[in-house]
């Protein structure tokens, strides 16, 4: 069987290992590397990339100098917009060494609900939809129930608006309506004309703003617009296209990334996606992230109700009056199955 070779760093940190045990040292390797970096400074987290870190001074120090950065063995897996301790290694690169605590924490679960980290520390979440690629309310559901469990405030944006058709779009603004009819801000702007940016960028002052929606959409485009730096390309959101062959917008952010806003406020660019699974919720969680179900929670007949064939069921009958839209019900007994089927 041929031995496996050890890397540099391995053999590095066993021959000095070795040489503490010959002086009768037991401190760990990794707590004397951390000792012989530079003062602790604080940090925050924008962005995150393979096993680095784009490391923000927020120290007074070095105030807005990036670093990159390795994290500590110990840490839990960090997210863009932690806020973070640090220590320099170098002029431009470090070792995260402490995580501050968050005040939210987003994450994408996967098939077996173990949570992917996207974002931390945000405030509300911009649901970004366009004409194109089409928009469908079973994921803006997925958002806005997620929304609703990270206690976050939830804001459906709509760009493009200069690629809007009348006849086309109907059932996109049917859609809105909707949701504008249960309580949700809707803001519709043209990141490409600029229109309805500044209301955007007024409402998100003071925020740590978070944009999700699927690929295409140009939250990439309207995060420059918003902070005025569509010519600026070393510090701009890289913008891509549209799919040719089909309406579905192609990957070009690979990595949530922070961006500040003049004045004050900050935003997260994430990467486009498709799906967004809840399967680290349960059904209670799930009927609570519908809002507009919170008057008829405990109001059936039978305690158990499934809100399907069971007589003197509150929601139906909220949906009979016109109270809940048929659409958003539907759309709950599916988010259902899924969960059910995990």
């Amino acid at each position: 069987m041929t031995k496996r070779r050890l890397t540099q760093q391995q053999r590095g940190r066993i021959d000095r290992n070795q040489a503490l045990r010959e002086r009768g040292v037991r401190k760990p390797v990794e707590d004397r590397e951390t000792e012989a970096l530079g003062p602790q400074l604080t940090g925050l987290v924008i962005c995150h990339f393979g096993q680095q870190l784009e490391i923000e001074c927020t120290s007074e120090e070095s105030a807005g100098k990036v670093y990159r950065c390795f994290q500590r063995t110990n840490l839990p897996a960090l997210a863009t917009g932690d806020r973070v301790i640090w220590q320099a290694d170098g002029e431009t690169s470090g070792v995260v060494v402490a995580l501050k605590e968050r005040s939210s924490l987003m994450a994408r679960p996967n098939q077996q609900a173990n949570l992917r980290p996207i974002a931390a520390n945000v405030s509300v979440v911009a649901i970004t939809i366009a004409p194109l690629p089409e928009a469908f309310a079973n994921l803006i559901d997925r958002y806005l129930v997620m929304a609703s469990f990270l206690k976050l405030r939830p804001i459906l944006v709509l760009n493009k608006t200069d690629l809007l058709d009348p006849e086309r779009d109907a059932k996109l603004e049917a859609m809105l309506s909707n949701y504008a009819r249960i309580g949700y801000d809707i803001h519709r702007v043209s990141s490409k004309q600029g229109t309805g940016v500044d209301a955007l960028q007024a409402a998100l002052k003071e925020e740590t703003v978070v944009f999700v929606g699927q690929s295409g959409v140009g939250k990439s485009s309207l995060v420059n617009a918003l902070r005025g730096d569509e010519d600026d390309a070393q510090h701009s959101a890289i913008v891509g296209g549209m799919s040719q062959s089909r309406d579905k917008g192609t990957h070009t952010t690979t990595a949530a990334r922070l961006y500040h806003l003049p004045g004050s406020g900050d935003l997260i660019d994430s990467p486009g996606i498709r799906e967004f699974g809840l399967w680290n919720l349960d059904p209670q969680m799930l009927f609570d992230g519908f809002v507009e179900f919170a008057p008829y929670r405990g109001a059936c007949r039978f305690r158990d109700c499934k809100h399907q064939q069971e007589p003197d069921c509150a929601l139906k009958q909220a949906v009979e009056e016109g109270k809940i839209s048929p659409e958003r019900l539907a759309s709950y007994f599916f988010l259902l199955s899924t969960l059910e089927a995990k």
